[in-house]
């Protein structure tokens, strides 16, 4: 991709022959004649260097450069002029010019510096990047694949992963949906830049579109500078949009443009800006069911469902829950600085009969909350937060998976004092799906 240019001078002669010799050294280039053209040049374009003449009519070269140093997507600036000065040079380099030349001028010379100054450029950018990025993003946990449905879904992730096609994950809460898109992207050639995670369900709906594509400076009340969306955080890289059915149906025809063509533009500005990222999505709805209510898109459904992996829930990969168990033994064990060895036999027992209606995050909880309680060398039934009708080994009538999921619910609120917020962590949900499982089973709270 060419380097682009804007050569900003106020003599005709000079923005032809540079414009002419820079285009020869394959650079794309613009022009504009003073500060004011320049700006509007760089509302509606991109640019990755300007050439910048201090001495101009109208708004000259330091005022241009007062107006966009606080941008962080701003050019870089070699500023070029035939009337230099120490003054001039000191107050170029203040206001951000990254090098300064005088005319006349070699242009390999000006060849060589707007590389470096593209350089540069690029640099800044990832580093304001990667600290967005790391704010986000958590270490993630190893994929466990004991049971034939895990061992499926592992064997088709090696398939995809080296792709770049998009990819629908579909199941429960809790299945470890975020999990697999992770470890898609560990397998994949994108796996050295970045993993960014969004879930749909945690933003107000006028907060989502800035979250994804970012905004201007201006473009609302508190935009008191540009932000950098998480498509541009995500660029070369995974963009992961967890609970993709949560996304309000404006914005999802924006997403459907930017999955089509790369191409998005900012909240408040009207240039189009382009990245290249991977979409990986995830939901616990039915979507065909919310596209039959005018809840989303049809053909952002058929454009997401590229390839398609449904996480079969806890209960139905018996063979998964005590590998995790240790897994997460371990995990807590070292985080907590404890050395508790496993878990008693009664207590295995108890989780191979437990539904796990919180599934995987469920069953985390559960350990971690152990590891804390557990003061001997081995969890016992005493350290487990999980009903005790749940184990069903004497002798009744089993319980329906349904009847095992309200007791506990029960539970855990009789433990939060009603808490929706505690329980609904304790038990591995979200607060929208706790809502509906109260209204299921009747156990609506005051």
């Amino acid at each position: 991709m060419s380097i682009r240019v804007l050569i900003v001078d106020d003599e005709e002669p000079v923005r032809r022959l540079l414009s002419r010799e820079l285009s020869r050294k394959g650079f794309y280039t613009d022009t504009a004649a003073e500060g004011v053209e320049a700006l509007k040049k760089l509302k509606k374009d991109n640019f990755d260097v300007i050439l910048l003449d201090i001495v101009m009519p109208g708004m000259d070269g330091i005022d241009f450069m007062k107006k966009i140093k606080n941008d962080p997507a701003a050019p870089s600036i070699i500023v070029l002029t035939g009337r230099a000065t120490v003054e001039t040079a000191v107050e170029a380099m203040k206001n951000g010019a990254f090098d300064y030349l005088t005319k006349p001028y070699k242009l390999e010379e000006l060849n060589i510096i707007i590389n470096r100054a593209y350089e540069n450029r690029r640099l800044k950018v990832e580093n304001l990047l990667l600290q967005e990025e790391l704010t986000r993003r958590e270490r993630p946990d190893e994929f466990i694949s004991n049971s034939a449905q895990t061992k499926t879904i592992l064997a088709l992730i090696k398939k995809i992963s080296p792709t770049d096609s998009t990819v629908l994950i579909q199941g429960e809460s809790g299945t470890g949906k975020e999990l697999i898109a992770n470890y898609i992207w560990r397998k994949s050639k994108r796996k050295s830049k970045p993993f960014i995670a969004l879930n749909c369900s945690t933003l107000a709906e006028n907060l989502m579109e800035s979250e994804l594509f970012g905004h201007e400076k201006g473009a609302f009340t508190s935009a008191y500078k540009v932000k950098h969306g998480l498509v541009e955080a995500a660029h070369e890289g995974t963009l992961f949009l967890d609970e993709i059915g949560e996304m309000p149906i404006a914005l999802q025809s924006k997403l459907l443009r930017f999955l089509d063509s790369g191409e998005f533009r900012r909240v408040g500005g009207n240039k189009n800006l382009k990245a290249d990222v991977r979409i990986i999505a995830a939901t616990n709805r039915n979507l065909e069911e919310e596209i039959r209510k005018g809840r989303f898109r049809e053909d952002l459904y058929y454009r997401l469902n590229v390839i398609s992996i449904v996480v079969p829930p806890l209960r139905e990969r018996k063979e998964d829950i005590l590998p995790l168990a240790e897994y997460f033994l371990k995990k807590y064990n070292n985080k907590f600085m404890k050395n508790i060895k496993g878990f008693d036999r009664a207590v295995s027992k108890i989780f191979q009969q437990y539904s796990w209606p919180g599934n995987v995050r469920e069953l985390e909880n559960i350990i971690e909350r152990a590891v804390i309680l557990c003061d001997t060398e081995v969890i016992g039934e005493e350290d487990i937060a999980i009903p005790v009708n749940a184990q069903n080994n004497r002798g009744d009538e089993p319980l329906t998976l349904e009847d095992m999921e309200r007791e506990h619910i029960k539970k855990v609120l009789k433990q939060t004092g009603g808490n929706q917020s505690m329980a609904s962590r304790l038990l591995g949900i979200d607060r929208k799906t706790l809502y509906l499982k109260l209204r299921k089973y009747g156990l609506n709270q005051r």
